[in-house]
């Protein structure tokens, strides 16, 4: 169950790190192992935050936890997707997949502030606001857009 949540936690946050940037970056890191993902994904917030040795070593790990489970979870849904086999959840297989989503979000936040300054974590909490905010104008902006059509 732990490890259930911890998943659901990195891939809530770090889904926004994966998707940020134009497409052909992020193809790319299809082709990265785990590691080399997340070193990348470790040293891009060790330049945003001005993280210590002692931090990034910390947070390599679980950067890595978060590729690897991922990378399984885009290889099952790949898998899936060749089969063909993709089953309506119910209500409470939905329910259950978000609680566990949430669950592991605040996991990894909790994490992060053991790890991170009260400045470092503000100022994270606020990238992954503006994230979100940009994420989601952009997706609505084009759903606007295919409507107009």
């Amino acid at each position: 169950m732990k490890k259930v949540i911890l998943l659901a936690v990195l891939l809530a946050g770090f889904s926004s790190i994966a998707q940020h940037g134009e497409r052909r970056h992020r193809d790319g890191f299809k082709s990265m192992s785990a590691e080399q993902i997340a070193t990348l994904q470790t040293k891009k917030m060790a330049l945003a935050l001005d993280l210590t040795d002692s931090q990034q070593d910390q947070i390599q790990p679980l950067h890595l936890e978060h590729a690897k489970l991922r990378k399984a979870k885009m290889a099952e849904h790949k898998a899936k997707k060749e089969t063909g086999e993709k089953p309506e959840l119910s209500s409470d297989e939905l329910y259950a997949m978000e609680k566990a989503r949430l669950d592991g979000a605040i996991a990894h936040k909790a994490e992060l502030k053991k790890i991170l300054t009260e400045k470092q974590f503000d100022k994270w909490e606020e990238m992954k606001h503006k994230k979100g905010r940009h994420h989601w104008g952009k997706h609505s902006g084009e759903k606007r857009r295919k409507k107009m059509k």
